[in-house]
């Protein structure tokens, strides 16, 4: 019974409810090839990305080559903004980095620079870490914010002249797992050199039945991967068409 009433759960919830609707869509639509296809593609394509193994298939060459390191190096730490709501709160991701940036921070001593602005929202967001910071007790003195950047160019570009001010050119950088290999290509760029410091993993790698049911969790897991991947491209594009 508990196993019946979670697969049905599954499929009365989104995802699973418009993956249904695709494929009846293409039992209805057998006679017309073109929508048939185009129907069973997308229930296919809103399957594969909302089940456990694929979304870890998706993460994991972004995620692979970077491991928590065990010794740290750099004369600062510098924490990338995940996103913010209007009201005033930090979104998950911006919570873990700084969170880790924190514990960084009590286990160096080392400043800390917050870098995120307000791209889509009304308040910057390291405003708001900035904040929380300093409830959690650390001094104002140790923290140094850029409000401006809305993407992780502008983070390196914004970061590069609170440093030139502070005269450090080592930073232990804070972002989300799957965001490393962007954040520290944007930052190496302009002369950094980088001692990346994940947090906020996605690859899971452990499976079950339970994992095979499209979630939607998953889904959007899965959609912050291809979301990063495009911005990769974005950037490549801009790198090519630069030189």
């Amino acid at each position: 019974m508990f196993f019946l009433k979670k697969a049905i759960s599954y499929f009365i919830l989104p995802p699973g409810i418009y993956i249904l609707v695709f494929v009846f869509m293409a039992l209805f639509l057998r006679k017309k090839k073109i929508l048939y296809i185009l129907s069973l593609s997308a229930a296919l394509s809103m399957y594969l990305i909302s089940v456990e193994p694929f979304k870890d298939l998706l993460f994991y060459p972004l995620e692979k080559n970077f491991p928590i390191p065990k010794r740290l190096q750099g004369d600062v730490i510098v924490v990338l903004g995940g996103g913010s709501y209007n009201s005033g709160y930090l979104k998950a991701s911006s919570y873990k980095r700084l969170i880790t940036g924190f514990f960084l921070y009590r286990k160096t001593g080392k400043p800390l620079i917050l870098s995120g602005g307000s791209a889509i929202g009304v308040i910057p967001e390291a405003k708001i870490m900035k904040e929380l910071l300093i409830e959690f007790g650390v001094s104002k003195e140790h923290i140094y914010t850029d409000l401006k950047s809305r993407d992780t160019r502008e983070n390196a570009l914004y970061v590069k002249k609170l440093c030139e001010r502070l005269k450090c050119e080592r930073i232990i950088l804070v972002t989300s797992a799957f965001h490393m290999f962007r954040a520290k290509r944007s930052f190496e760029k302009i002369g950094f050199e980088v001692q990346p410091y994940p947090t906020d993993f996605k690859f899971e790698g452990k499976y079950n039945l339970y994992s095979l049911f499209p979630k939607y969790s998953v889904f959007y897991d899965s959609s912050i991967a291809i979301r990063e991947y495009l911005g990769i491209l974005f950037y490549e594009l801009i790198a090519l068409f630069s030189r």
